[in-house]
């Protein structure tokens, strides 16, 4: 009788630990999203606004852009000097530009992230010329003393309307 009673509590302690292990996680996971949210709300932001510096600020130093069209990778900051005029035009107003982020999987933990989804990037420049593309993408993300940083890009190709839609 006494081996079940203190099998009875071994086994309460033990969904104890294990329940509150699956709260932390949860809240932790939620935590990271909410991070993350804003690190994709805050890249949205500097490409509509044009504001460069901003959107440099999201990227890591030694960042990295996987372009599997190109089937290439280099390093990010050759990315951001190719992207800055864009920017510079939107700033001006001669262009606009926007860009949206859809998820199909995230995961991570309280320093890592690795985003998949598609993005959606439009600009129309000052004739009216309206480009629309949507980009499959891997995001793989570390988060430093000043916030989320993008460490590798991976622009896996296009996408269709209809893979878009089914992220929403």
């Amino acid at each position: 009788m006494k081996s079940h009673l203190f099998l009875g509590v071994l086994l309460s302690l033990w969904v104890g630990f294990v329940s509150w292990d699956i709260v932390a996680a949860e809240a932790d996971t939620t935590a990271r999203l909410a991070e993350l949210n804003a690190y994709w709300k805050e890249v949205s932001r500097a490409v509509s606004e044009g504001d460069f510096e901003g959107y440099k600020a999201t990227c890591h130093d030694e960042g990295v852009l996987v372009s599997g069209v190109n089937q290439t990778s280099y390093p990010l900051t050759q990315a951001l000097a190719r992207w800055k005029q864009g920017f510079l035009d939107t700033r001006s107003g001669k262009m606009k530009a926007s860009v949206e982020f859809r998820f199909r999987q995230r995961w991570g933990d309280h320093a890592t992230a690795h985003e998949t989804g598609i993005f959606r990037y439009v600009s129309v420049d000052e004739k009216g010329e309206k480009k629309d593309s949507l980009i499959h993408f891997e995001g793989l993300l570390l988060k430093k003393p000043g916030g989320w940083k993008i460490l590798m890009e991976y622009q896996k190709g296009p996408a269709t309307k209809e893979e878009w839609d089914a992220l929403k």
